[in-house]
């Protein structure tokens, strides 16, 4: 990613978000592959200089639109709902995702399922940027789980880190399934089967 990041005024700063913005889009109607930077600078509304003044090719673009995904959606809705550890933050969590994918009519987007779709498989660099978002959400998943084991509220045997990698399987699985037959029923049995077992843990 162009070194420029490090040092943005306020101003720099708002230009890169759009152009970040402009990528997000076209990506989401487009696919990665289906986007070029021409596209992208002309929806943001900037000049072939002022976008490689912050990204020096397409690659820091796409490495630039993961970090945001990563960070903006998916598991990290946590914290807007509050910590997840209790079988209520969960279970809104899971509403939460399912409600976003309603909201979407079952459409893609420009999300971490998507871009692991398109990039996983032949872009390394891209795999490894979707795996640290990944291993982040299931993070979030895993320290509200392993909270409440330690208060009391899932048992001893509970295996938290096995129980987040379930909980975030079924949310991108879900997701996946969801957006190819533009129906959140997929998405609401994963979630629902996932809350189901570990409610199983239940003291």
């Amino acid at each position: 990613m162009a070194t420029a990041e490090r040092r943005l005024t306020r101003k720099g700063q708002a230009v890169r978000d759009r152009i970040v913005d402009a990528a997000t889009e076209l990506i989401a109607q487009h696919g990665v592959a289906g986007t070029n930077t021409d596209q992208v600078r002309q929806l943001a509304g900037v000049s072939g200089s002022q976008l490689y003044h912050y990204f020096d090719s397409k690659q820091a673009l796409i490495r630039a639109v993961i970090t945001r995904q990563a960070d903006a959606v998916g598991v990290t809705e946590g914290p807007a709902l509050g910590a997840l550890d209790s079988f209520e933050a969960l279970r809104a969590w899971a509403d939460a995702a399912i409600a976003r994918q309603r909201e979407q009519d079952g459409r893609g987007s420009c999300d971490l399922t998507t871009l692991a779709g398109e990039l996983a498989v032949h872009d390394e660099d891209s795999r490894a940027e979707i795996c640290q978002g990944f291993l982040r959400w299931k993070q979030v998943l895993s320290e509200g789980l392993h909270a409440m084991q330690r208060r009391g509220d899932l048992e001893p045997s509970a295996n938290p880190d096995e129980l987040a990698y379930a909980l975030l399987a079924a949310h991108q699985g879900g997701v996946l399934l969801s957006q190819t037959l533009r129906d959140t029923t997929p998405l609401e049995a994963s979630l629902n089967a996932a809350l189901t077992y570990i409610h199983t843990f239940a003291r």
